[in-house]
């Protein structure tokens, strides 16, 4: 069925799932959250929203059926869909366990009302349920989209994201790769190197590995704050793990370089650089021709 969905064939997929008892396999809850989940990762919110409602009554929902849909609901921001698909799971019977208010609290963030996704997170506790990474990841997520530094400081200094962070390890949650790397991606942008290098060297404890854009950040944070020395060392250390840094990135620390009066550490680097690219075009030019080393 995601290969039919992946194609753009909806409809296809849809059919294919209404004659799963043809083929001798069960049309049950499983098989329908499944399609479900297919759907919404595709973006393909509305039919799965459609499908859920024509399916009422023939087969069993359960909270992973109405998580589904709030999420893909969630991602766009559609905070009018979210409400009344949260209010038909109450309807049905079904409670909202943290995931779903986790997807309410994603989707009112997405919406811009990050003051309604806030009272969300704070009521958790008053409805029984105890804050998860997910709900962390959400929270930190929306803070961070806050593009005016002023807006997000209203919430609590220096940055509300860090001190959801800050939370969530007290508690013993483990953040996912992407909150990692938004907070990184902000630390970088305000020159917070102190906070960023702790917080990259936490992501790494916790077992993530760093990839190009984890280096960029802290490349371009060392950077903005002067600390061209130690942003050539973390350079030096992608290009050895096979990682090259975009021209932009590349440009700015070179181009401090040479205004610092430092061009032997700006040449040296660079044919580091040079020498890394030529590697990678080859690696390239294996692949492509389905050499694998």
């Amino acid at each position: 069925m995601d290969s039919f969905i992946r194609a753009r064939h909806v409809s296809k997929a849809i059919q294919m799932f209404r004659n799963l008892d043809e083929i001798g396999l069960d049309c049950h809850t499983e098989s329908l959250n499944v399609l479900l989940r297919c759907l919404c990762r595709r973006s393909h919110v509305g039919a799965a929203n459609s499908l859920l409602n024509s399916m009422r009554g023939k087969i069993p929902f359960d909270g992973t059926t109405y998580n589904v849909v709030l999420n893909g609901w969630s991602r766009f921001g559609r905070v009018g869909e979210m409400e009344t698909a949260l209010e038909v799971m109450v309807a049905d019977g079904i409670e909202p366990d943290g995931l779903t208010f986790s997807h309410v609290i994603e989707g009112l963030g997405r919406a811009g009302q990050v003051d309604d996704a806030v009272r969300v997170f704070e009521n958790l506790k008053e409805k029984g349920l105890v804050p998860d990474t997910s709900a962390y990841n959400a929270m930190i997520s929306n803070f961070i989209s806050v593009g005016d530094f002023d807006e997000c400081m209203k919430y609590g200094p220096p940055y509300a994201a860090m001190m959801v962070y800050r939370k969530a390890k007290r508690v013993g949650c483990r953040l996912s790769l992407s909150a990692y790397k938004l907070l990184l991606m902000r630390l970088s942008r305000f020159g917070k190197c102190g906070i960023m290098l702790n917080l990259w060297n936490d992501m790494q404890e916790c077992g993530y590995s760093p990839d190009m854009q984890v280096y960029e950040y802290v490349i371009s944070g060392l950077c903005n704050v002067g600390q061209l020395e130690n942003a050539v060392l973390v350079m030096e250390e992608s290009l050895r793990k096979g990682f090259c840094p975009s021209r932009r990135i590349w440009s700015k620390l070179y181009g401090k370089l040479l205004a610092s009066n430092r061009v032997e550490r700006a040449y040296k680097l660079f044919l580091k650089l040079k020498d890394a690219r030529q590697n990678e075009n080859a690696r390239r030019y294996w692949r492509a021709k389905g050499w694998h080393f």
